[in-house]
């Protein structure tokens, strides 16, 4: 009942910018929560930055200072603005999007396709 579209991957050399960007649809009463995940090959997924509806942001400490979340609440977009890529930042991005559904004010939790980035040497 929520979808997610997600864009802006791709392939970068390390010290360059990409941005990504998440569009939420359907529906949606209240986001509660929008993140960015990624996952490198052989490992696990792991939180990139995550903003809560009050505007509060939360970073993994190797991202810090890199990477930049922001989201757009009344198109209920959020964005990753990553700077300073490095090789290690190579890895599938997820969008995720928490919130209650306008048609019984359950919780949802969704999940975008994937983004691939690419970071080279």
């Amino acid at each position: 009942q929520v979808q997610l579209v997600e864009s802006g991957g791709g392939s970068v050399q390390a010290g360059g910018s990409l941005t990504l960007s998440c569009a939420a649809s359907g529906s949606i009463f209240k986001i509660t929560r929008m993140g960015w995940y990624r996952q490198a090959p052989g490992k696990q997924r792991e939180l990139a930055a995550q903003v809560i509806s009050g505007g509060n942001t939360n970073y993994a400490d190797s991202v810090k200072g890199r990477f930049t979340i922001s989201k757009d609440n009344a198109k209920n977009t959020v964005d990753l603005q990553m700077n300073s890529l490095k090789p290690e930042d190579t890895a599938v991005y997820y969008c995720n999007v928490v919130g209650l559904l306008s048609t019984n004010l359950r919780g949802f939790d969704s999940w975008g396709q994937g983004t691939q980035v690419t970071v080279s040497s």
